[in-house]
């Protein structure tokens, strides 16, 4: 029986194989999924579509990532970087918490999935970016003389989300139909019109909502709210 004839050992003595996968890092995965959560929301999302897009298969990303769900702790913390919360600067509380509060929010309608997922995503919280922000948010509020910082922090988050949640939904719906918020508005106000007619205080409040950029009345709803918030915790610092 003839020896094997040994490969000669050069590269270029070989068949050309096809391009071989770069190695996968959980960043690379983590960032890829953050853009198909933007684009189609959570229910688009899997293992397998997410293993297409990065032209690998679903074993290849269990290797970094066991589940769906951490999946979804990655994709939170990730997102949470994006949101500035700035040092406390003389004794202006109230700017650097309204300016936090506003990077969450723009970070929230940047990625619509985001507030919608954040309560259900395990142990998120526990990631080293929702981690430093929450450390930041604390230190704004011990600095500014808040006995309890963790509190005020709850007050101000559970606004900003709720708040989110809303508008998020709202632009989703938007972006399906189409059109411009604008133009959406303008196709919506009279059937809505129509709707809360008889409904004094309802039909007034359409009636205000009035502006040329629906953009607009999110704004000064969002800024209306805040300063409520902000108003009842100042009453919360020790005099």
């Amino acid at each position: 029986m003839a020896a094997e004839t040994p490969a000669i050992p050069s590269v270029w003595a070989r068949p050309q194989r096809e391009a071989e996968q770069p190695v996968l890092s959980r960043e690379a995965i983590v960032r890829e999924a953050v853009a198909m959560l933007d684009a189609d929301g959570v229910e688009a999302l899997s293992m397998r579509k997410l293993g297409a897009r990065l032209n690998a298969g679903a074993t290849s990303l269990y290797r970094h990532i066991a589940t769906k769900d951490e999946l979804m702790e990655l994709a939170v913390d990730e997102v949470i970087a994006e949101i500035c919360v700035p040092a406390l600067v003389g004794d202006d509380w109230r700017a650097a918490v309204t300016e936090a509060a506003g990077g969450f929010r723009a970070t929230a309608l940047r990625h619509p999935w985001l507030s919608a997922v954040l309560g259900q995503a395990g142990l998120a919280y526990l990631g080293p970016n929702l981690m430093a922000f929450s450390e930041r948010l604390a230190t704004l509020f011990a600095d500014a003389g808040f006995p309890e910082p963790s509190r005020a922090i709850d007050a101000v988050l559970a606004f900003v989300l709720g708040m989110s949640v809303t508008e998020a939904a709202w632009l989703s719906t938007v972006a399906r139909a189409g059109e411009t918020e604008t133009e959406f508005v303008a196709r919506l106000m009279p059937a809505a019109r129509e709707a809360v007619s008889g409904h004094q205080h309802l039909t007034e409040a359409y009636a205000a909502q009035q502006a040329p950029d629906p953009a607009e009345i999110r704004e000064a709803k969002f800024a209306y709210g805040l300063a409520v918030v902000l108003d009842g915790l100042a009453l919360r610092l020790p005099r």
